[in-house]
């Protein structure tokens, strides 16, 4: 995507006013362009085939067809649009299924306007952002999962991860964007990029998820 377009956002709430209010506080940014609005996930999949956006702001729990049925569709019909979750809720009921469903992002309506930019801009370049908490809950859930067997977990990667690239692997786990993983290891967010393209490929999967639940299986985390 050229970094001098805008990108293209839909917003997806079925409260008016907040809808609203989501719409006038991204349009002021010259980084994203607000392209439309839905009041549910039905009328969401009809604007999306339209007006195809970059990125979709996906509330959970609305009527006629809810975020998570959305998301699935989305990740189906046109898994080239990123779904980033903006809720109220951060319940396992809630996390766990929006991620599976193909959610890149998600995110608290408490969450402050630059954090929420940055997500949107992050969701829009391929990269994950979570909540803390959310991120917290991901790496709860694996830290639950058995441990694989011995055998597994000493498995060699045909090529190994750097210990920058084990530095970065843990910033994604965290849920941390590029730039602030590049904050926190005070690295350049080109070079922390670069870092996680390596690092995907080294772990054989397509996004950051996945490379900490595989990091998990081969006992990297």
């Amino acid at each position: 995507m050229s970094a001098a377009r805008p990108v293209r956002v839909l917003v997806v709430d079925d409260q008016t006013l907040f809808r609203e209010a989501l719409t006038t506080l991204l349009e002021v940014r010259e980084e994203v362009e607000v392209v439309g609005a839905a009041a549910n996930g039905a009328q969401a999949l009809e604007l999306v085939a339209t007006l195809r956006p970059d990125v979709v702001l996906m509330d959970l729990r609305m009527p006629v067809l809810d975020g998570v049925a959305t998301t699935q569709r989305l990740r189906v019909e046109h898994p080239e649009v990123r779904v980033l979750v903006l809720t109220t809720f951060d319940g396992d009921d809630e996390v766990f299924p929006a991620l599976h469903a193909g959610a890149v992002g998600y995110l608290l309506k408490d969450a402050t306007a630059p954090r929420l930019l940055e997500a949107v801009l992050a969701a829009a370049r391929g990269e994950s952002v979570l909540q803390p908490s959310v991120a917290a809950k991901v790496l709860a859930r694996m830290t639950q999962l058995p441990d694989p067997p011995n055998e597994q977990r000493r498995q060699p990667l045909v090529d190994p991860l750097t210990g920058r690239e084990l530095e970065v692997l843990r910033a994604l786990a965290d849920g941390l964007s590029n730039r602030e993983a590049a904050e926190r290891l005070y690295l350049s967010e080109g070079t922390v990029k670069n870092h996680v393209t390596n690092v995907l490929a080294k772990l054989g999967v397509r996004d950051r998820t996945q490379a900490a639940l595989r990091a998990r299986e081969l006992g990297l985390l």
